[in-house]
């Protein structure tokens, strides 16, 4: 991409202020450090995480991670540094949502208990998540997997509320029963991570719960995209990657 071509691919992802101009900057290293909503931003535009990206100080954006006692919390990842003027501390893109900024396709991961099989297990799906103001529809690719899910959320800030439904294999363990529940998830500054808990009954009626986590693998929804996902998900590894 040329630096006008940047710009411009940053201005279409939501950084209207994106120049030329800010691309030297970035370049020379004249800034150092570009700003949370710049990286996520550059991150969309660019298809890499922001660390891989070449900037000459750590970038100061927050991860969400668990906080040891069943919860979880946005922290730091890295020493506060200035960025283009603004302070340290690693703020959240409030507005980052209002502009569709979250449709692509992502990995869909949770985890839930099996009292029958005394044992955990990990449901994982590619979603194609659609963003319409601040209202997100889930839907899962059908090659991803034999248990069809949705989700239907909304954005407030960098919290996700809303509910979840899946229909299990007819000729799985559950026997095609359908579960639903609620989710909430908090984004992560960069928008490629989402990350929470889910609410729902189990096969005895009893209320559970679980961590769930959406990870961006593509912020594209073209018919290419798509079919490029339609596979199963467990072909992915770990950390949300092929």
């Amino acid at each position: 991409m040329s630096q006008d071509d940047l710009a411009r691919a940053l201005r279409d992802v939501g950084i209207p202020g994106a120049s030329k101009r800010l691309v030297q900057r970035w370049e020379a290293g004249t800034i150092g450090s570009p700003r949370p909503l710049h990286a996520r931003a550059l991150e969309r535009v660019t298809g890499m995480p922001i660390e891989a990206l070449g900037f000459a100080t750590p970038v100061p954006i927050a991860r969400v991670s668990g906080d040891g006692r069943g919860g979880h919390d946005v922290t730091s990842t890295s020493v506060g540094v200035p960025s283009e003027g603004a302070a340290a501390t690693p703020r959240l893109a409030a507005n980052a949502g209002a502009r569709g900024a979250y449709s692509g396709v992502w990995l869909s991961r949770y985890e839930y208990f099996s009292s029958g099989r005394d044992a955990t297990y990990m449901g994982l799906h590619h979603v194609v998540l659609l963003q319409h103001g601040n209202r997100l529809t889930v839907r899962s690719l059908p090659g991803s997997s034999d248990s069809p899910l949705t989700m239907d959320l909304e954005v407030d800030g960098n919290v996700v509320t809303g509910s979840w439904n899946e229909q299990t294999a007819s000729d799985g363990y559950y026997r095609g029963a359908r579960y639903h529940g609620a989710i909430q998830l908090l984004i992560e500054p960069t928008g490629r991570r989402m990350v929470g808990k889910w609410v729902g009954f189990g096969k005895e009626f009893d209320v559970n719960t679980g961590p769930w986590e959406l990870v961006l693998r593509d912020a594209s929804t073209s018919k290419a995209t798509l079919e490029q996902y339609n596979r199963p998900a467990e072909q992915d590894g770990p950390d949300g990657r092929g």
